[in-house]
């Protein structure tokens, strides 16, 4: 048998990170709990992994990964088991010279090194990562290997077999769609998608995340899984299995990692069958900080000063999925107090706010927004909150409670702040109602941030500069991919904002001659920024960049 290497303890007394004391403690912990010894380690407080990582590298010159910053490729993945990585924290990133470069959390394992030589048939070479870098990483690269032999297992054991119904294949603990969609869903959280759309094509099943606000496509199987994997969702929503010929919406909670994350079901019928989308809202990561939205520090102040009216309407205009609820949760969130009561009706409601009232849109039993509202109304609130003016009758109710000494917030689906007044009226609204209780409105879009991993700094172009409206280069920032942001260049979003303050001035023009143009040069004289300036200034800040800028707002019509 070889020469055993120094094991990870000694090399760490030797570098005197800890004590032999320490040590023996720390191993006979090991002994009971079965954990491997950094980890032990770093629980017992005395030391960390970067300083076992650096112990490591330095003394035996074992070369340090970034994970974060390689892409690998998944032939080289597939070459070591997922048993074996997951058991030996270990994940191969590259052949060289016709060795296997293996990473590991602890390098110094000899029997997990011979293990891995037997398992891949290659010599192995170690590098070493901090842990929990390394093991982010093994959940993402071995997630989809693992969805895929989920699916390839349920082809070969399912797939030509009878079955009474589909609740009799998903309703086995050992069934191949549980682990199918348990992993896509953990897959998912993982990348911090926001949705995960299952979809048929003719002969496949596709499988697509939205990661911050765009869609990527994560792997497609056999269309035989999809009947299955579409009746283990509704069983879990608690929806109708045996119905597919209409919409239908549910909610799970999905359990991972120790905290819930709440799952948004939404099904719809197709001409090559149902597809599902569901929306991951990850209460944990959930942030309702006004400050951290987005907002420049002049539109923060006009948004806190049109809060603070004791009456009126507040509209958040935008798309879908452009982060209305996050700016009104956060706009609840400062307004939250024990002597105001605050009620919402929500279509659904998305995060349970303590303190505060929430009731949920029913159309089955005929409970909608303007039912909500006139319930509301005999409940003695302060502050309401009303998830969507939909219709005529949805904002004249708004409008009245605005009237009647209550301040209204609301969302409305709009291009820009001052489209917000002509879409009341179109509904209906009088004008004079509207120059009456209108106290602001905040249009909003989300773009995508520059991922400081892999960002860069260089000169703008001349096209750049004319969009921009600079007449000299300026140094901006581009991501160039890493396998942090899956090299896309971009990781995370952040709001960009038109806030539009209702003043008398503008109040005069609502009710004696509208148009959108007037009120929109009047706004920006009196020193409103537009969406695109709003972006601009996050580009010219390294936040974001000029091809996210012209996505986002309007085009590139420079």
């Amino acid at each position: 048998m070889p020469k055993i290497k120094k094991r990870l303890g000694q090399l760490l007394v030797d570098e005197g990170v800890i004590t032999e004391e320490v040590m023996k403690k720390a191993l006979a912990v090991q002994r009971e709990s079965g954990e491997k010894l950094g980890e032990v380690l770093v629980n017992m407080g005395v030391t960390t992994n970067e300083q076992i990582v650096n112990a490591v590298k330095e003394q035996l010159g074992i070369p340090l990964i970034d994970l974060d910053n390689i892409n690998v490729a998944q032939d080289i993945i597939d070459i070591l088991p997922v048993n074996i990585a997951k058991k030996y924290e270990a994940i191969p990133i590259d052949i060289i010279n016709g060795s296997l470069l293996v990473v590991m959390s602890d390098p110094l394992n000899y029997f997990a090194i011979e293990d891995i030589k037997v398992a891949t048939g290659y010599h192995v070479k170690t590098a070493i990562a901090l842990r929990n870098i390394l093991l982010n990483n093994i959940d993402k690269y071995y997630g989809k290997s693992k969805a895929q032999e989920a699916a390839q297992d349920y082809r070969k054991n399912f797939a030509n077999k009878r079955v009474k119904t589909d609740q009799e294949l998903v309703d086995r603990t050992d069934a191949p769609i549980i682990k199918f969609l348990n992993t896509i869903i953990e897959n998912a959280i993982l990348y911090n998608a926001s949705d995960i759309h299952i979809e048929p094509d003719e002969k496949e099943m596709r499988v697509r995340f939205r990661v911050d606000g765009m869609l990527r496509e994560i792997m497609r199987t056999n269309i035989d899984m999809l009947s299955a994997v579409i009746s283990r969702i509704k069983i879990m929503a608690s929806l109708n299995i045996a119905e597919n010929r209409i919409p239908q919406d549910g909610r799970i909670n999905f359990k991972v990692k120790q905290h819930v994350i709440d799952i948004r079901v939404s099904t719809i019928p197709t001409i090559l069958g149902e597809k599902i989308v569901m929306r991951l809202l990850d209460k944990s990561n959930f942030s309702m900080d006004l400050e951290k939205i987005g907002l420049e520090n002049d539109e923060l102040i006009k948004l806190k000063r049109m809060i603070s009216s004791p009456y009126g309407i507040i509209m958040v205009s935008g798309p879908s999925g452009s982060g209305k609820t996050t700016t009104l949760y956060s706009i609840l969130n400062i307004l939250n107090d024990v002597s105001k009561n605050i009620i919402t009706i929500e279509d659904p409601v998305e995060y349970n706010l303590k303190g505060i009232n929430q009731m949920q849109v029913n159309t089955k039993i005929g409970f909608d927004f303007a039912n909500g509202l006139r319930s509301i109304l005999r409940q003695d609130p302060d502050i309401i909150l009303v998830g969507e003016i939909r219709d005529n009758e949805t904002a004249e109710i708004s409008i009245r409670s605005a009237l009647t000494g209550h301040l209204v917030l609301s969302t409305i689906h709009t291009n820009n702040a001052v489209g917000t007044i002509g879409r009341l009226l179109d509904m209906g609204i009088k004008p004079f109602l509207i120059s009456s209780t209108l106290a602001g409105v905040v249009a909003q879009r989300l773009v995508r941030k520059i991922c400081p991993n892999c960002a860069q700094e260089y000169m703008s172009d001349e096209r750049e500069m004319r969009i921009l409206g600079l007449k000299e280069p300026v140094k901006l920032k581009r991501g160039t991919g890493c396998s942090l942001c899956n090299n896309t260049g971009y990781r995370g979003r952040i709001g960009i904002f038109e806030i539009l303050e209702i003043d008398n001035d503008i109040k005069n023009i609502i009710d004696t001659d509208y148009t959108e143009n007037k009120i929109e040069k009047l706004a920006v004289d009196k020193g409103m920024s537009t969406l695109r300036k709003s972006c601009i200034s996050k580009v010219l800040n390294g936040i974001t960049t000029v091809e996210e800028m012209l996505r986002a707002t309007y085009g590139d019509s420079v």
